[in-house]
């Protein structure tokens, strides 16, 4: 149970949650408030702050269930069988993760191909047939090598001299508008090479997105989930299944278990701080010290909710989580095709939300997050109420 309420949890804060904190934070001026409102936010380039856990742990956690999941399948189809489920599994959640971004509402070449459902579609797929053929031993030997190989080939591999983001190309090319053929011009005729960098627009996950990922980047030349950055993101799923062999295991106890999960959180959160001092924690590069650190992180989540949840059985309190963790892909979903926002604003917008600020200013901006937030959750219990738990 304890994992099903992780899930929710983290999901609950992409539902709305992070909105709350960010009004309460310009709400009051002090340091509590700002601080908890700064992690909301994802760092810029290089650093790590609570929000961007988010993304990763759910891939963490997807490692984990598929532990859980997939025996069953092996025992009762036959492992055939259960590949093509993982791949038409894999297919649709990808699908799904276009149709979040917009699906075919524009014109190709703006429909956007990379985002969260669709790494999280990869990185589950890899992690399962990996599972369905090998032993824990050699995934993990995999999930080292894909973070090795991640670092080398950002260290080692030249890229152009030249950096992808507005402001840069702006300022080479002498005009705050460039054109997508002066950009490429300028591109292809950048014959300095480097090697070893790891800023923002000037590495090799970066250019290989600018040259070979069809389709509209989130930043315009790159994307934070492309294509070569989705190699560590496996990684990220891989470290999750590990979890989750040894949570299955029936020759350890609970405590035992988790002293582990302890350890190896400590582990990797250390693994990954060091790592930073050569290969930067970052996310929109998944870059191989960011995975250790938001492993470490991981890996200590769940050893606490597992912990309350499933150790001390403290359950009273956890019951919306568990409600969002049991639907958490068509919570996603619904998120983005239904506005929660404008449904809010009509229940607390206009003249209720004036008089809130009255009393109190931001008051009003805070009671329509509250209020979008739990028409989240209330779905979430309408759902589970009846049963209703859409899988993939």
């Amino acid at each position: 149970m304890s994992l099903d309420v992780l899930r929710g949890f983290d999901m609950f804060w992409i539902l709305g949650a992070d909105a709350v904190v960010l009004a309460l934070g310009a709400m009051f001026d002090n340091p509590v408030t700002k601080g908890l409102a700064g992690q909301m936010e994802h760092k810029i380039w290089a650093g790590f702050g609570f929000y961007d856990l988010i993304f990763p742990l759910f891939i963490f956690i997807s490692g984990v269930s598929l532990v859980f999941a997939l025996p069953k399948s092996l025992e009762r189809r036959g492992r055939a069988a259960t590949v093509r489920h993982i791949l038409f599994r894999a297919t649709l959640l990808f699908l799904f993760g276009v149709l979040y971004n917009g699906g075919l509402a524009a014109n190709w070449p703006e429909v956007r191909l990379a985002g969260v459902l669709q790494r999280i579609a990869v990185a589950y797929a890899v992690s399962a047939v990996l599972f369905c053929y090998f032993q824990p031993r050699t995934c993990t030997l995999v999930g080292v090598a894909l973070l090795v190989g991640y670092w080398a080939l950002l260290a080692l591999v030249p890229i152009r001299n030249i950096t992808l983001t507005e402001e840069a190309l702006a300022g080479a090319l002498g005009t705050p508008n460039p054109s997508a053929a002066q950009i490429h011009q300028l591109y292809a005729a950048t014959t300095t090479y480097v090697t070893g960098r790891y800023e923002r627009g000037l590495n090799l996950a970066n250019q290989l997105d600018y040259g070979w990922l069809p389709g509209r980047k989130y930043q315009h030349y790159w994307d934070p989930e492309g294509l070569l950055s989705t190699l560590p993101a496996i990684a990220s799923c891989l470290l999750g299944l590990m979890a989750g062999h040894y949570l299955r295991r029936t020759d350890r106890t609970p405590l035992q278990k988790l002293r582990w999960l302890g350890v190896a959180g400590a582990l990797c959160l250390a693994g990954g701080w060091t790592w930073h001092g050569q290969f930067p924690v970052v996310k929109d590069l998944w870059s191989s010290s960011f995975v250790l650190v938001a492993g470490g992180w991981s890996l200590w989540l769940l050893a606490l909710f597992y912990y309350v949840v499933d150790i001390r059985q403290w359950r009273g309190w956890c019951q919306p989580f568990l409600w969002i963790g049991l639907n958490p892909i068509t919570l996603y979903l619904a998120s983005s095709l239904v506005s929660f926002w404008d449904i809010a604003r009509r229940l607390a917008g206009g003249s209720v939300a004036a008089w809130l600020d009255a009393r109190l200013p931001g008051l009003g901006h805070l009671g329509l997050a509250l209020t979008s937030l739990a028409l989240m959750v209330l779905l979430a219990r309408f759902l589970h109420q009846r049963k209703i738990h859409l899988r993939v």
